[in-house]
């Protein structure tokens, strides 16, 4: 069984009203939406996800990136990954507009970085859903993030500090 191809998934995010609204029409009230120097910042409950309660992510235009972690519901579940995601992100007055570049790394601290999403992003450049110069910006994206990881022991906080990103991660 082949991987279905899907639209591009782009996301806007309007900052003032804190909304999300995502290609399929759905709309999402933010719990927090911050503009910081190095992007925004955004955290939305998650209350059909029998496992997570919260998911923060943070939009970083410079790097092409977004990165996502989910705060378990249960103190006692095991720690997760976070989630580096290339994307390509549009400022458009105040809205922020994402769209998904279906490749990305998964991180935890201590432990090797892997590539994801690999099968949904040959299926999306082989379907002619994302443009080649779409699917290079991915790869260029996801393959220097990786190789900057590995200098900091695939730490993201470590690596988000290199950036000049201070702020503690993940954040909870």
């Amino acid at each position: 069984m082949g991987t279905v191809i899907t639209p591009q998934l782009i996301d806007i995010i309007d900052p003032v009203s804190a909304v999300r609204t995502y290609s399929s029409g759905t709309v999402q009230r933010l719990r927090t939406c911050e503009i910081e120097r190095w992007g925004l910042r955004v955290e939305c409950p998650t209350p059909d996800d029998p496992f997570h309660d919260l998911e923060v992510s943070w939009l970083l235009p410079d790097l092409n990136l977004r990165l996502t972690h989910q705060r378990p519901r249960s103190r006692h579940a095991r720690r997760e990954p976070s989630v580096l995601t290339a994307v390509r992100i549009y400022r458009a007055g105040q809205a922020w507009r994402t769209t998904d570049l279906l490749l990305g790394l998964s991180a935890m601290g201590g432990r090797t970085a892997r590539i994801v999403q690999c099968e949904e992003f040959a299926a999306a450049v082989a379907g002619r859903v994302l443009r080649p110069g779409d699917a290079n910006l991915a790869l260029h994206t996801v393959h220097k993030t990786l190789e900057e990881l590995s200098h900091f022991r695939h730490d993201v906080g470590a690596w988000l500090s290199a950036k000049h990103i201070f702020e503690v991660w993940p954040p909870f």
